[in-house]
């Protein structure tokens, strides 16, 4: 019978702290009037696309979170729009709610990054010399097995042609792949008896 009694008085005494609590958190969370009042004057005085992109701003992080249940997963849509509108907005510190500004901006520069990335991008090359200066370099190189890259661009230039002696190795490397390797004709010993007298 105490024991029922205490357990009444304890659960009468929780509703009223809760009761207590839950009405502190109204009062806290409650805007003042006079702060609605000010704000609504300011809202007057701003210009109308400010207004919509500080709405579309505020409403966006609320679409997220009710689509999760958790963490809010943030798609790459998703944050290149908070960034967006986070430029249009003056005041977009105060209108964040599920990200940090640090993170907002965070993302700015990763935006940036790859802009910059894209545009700064070099396009792939094309050669500069003719098909027919690429067979005559290919012809030279296995033709004439010993002479190097330095020796047919020589010759090359001799008939007035410029070309890179990278340009020549590539293409004397291309033209030679396909050959059998190089056997030398006769022994050391071989070439001696032939020439002792």
């Amino acid at each position: 019978m105490f024991f029922q009694r205490l357990i009444q008085q304890v659960k009468v005494y929780a509703v009223t702290v809760v009761g207590k609590l839950e009405n502190r958190f109204k009062h806290w969370t409650k805007p003042s009037s006079q702060a609605l009042v000010i704000g609504t004057l300011a809202d007057v005085a701003r210009d109308k696309r400010d207004l919509i992109a500080e709405n579309a701003l505020l409403r966006h992080p609320l679409i997220i979170v009710q689509r999760q249940t958790k963490r809010p997963a943030l798609t790459q849509t998703d944050r290149g729009l908070l960034v967006l509108l986070a430029r249009w907005v003056r005041h977009w510190r105060d209108a964040l709610m599920i990200v940090k500004p640090g993170t907002l901006l965070k993302w700015h520069r990763q935006g940036f990054r790859l802009y910059w990335r894209r545009e700064s991008r070099v396009a792939p090359r094309q050669p500069r010399i003719s098909q027919g200066m690429v067979e005559l370099i290919q012809q030279m190189a296995v033709e004439n097995r010993l002479w190097g890259a330095e020796r047919i661009q020589g010759e090359l230039q001799k008939l007035g042609m410029r070309v890179s002696q990278q340009t020549v190795q590539r293409y004397m490397r291309q033209a030679r792949r396909n050959l059998p390797p190089r056997t030398s004709s006769q022994t050391w010993s071989t070439f001696l008896k032939n020439h002792e007298h």
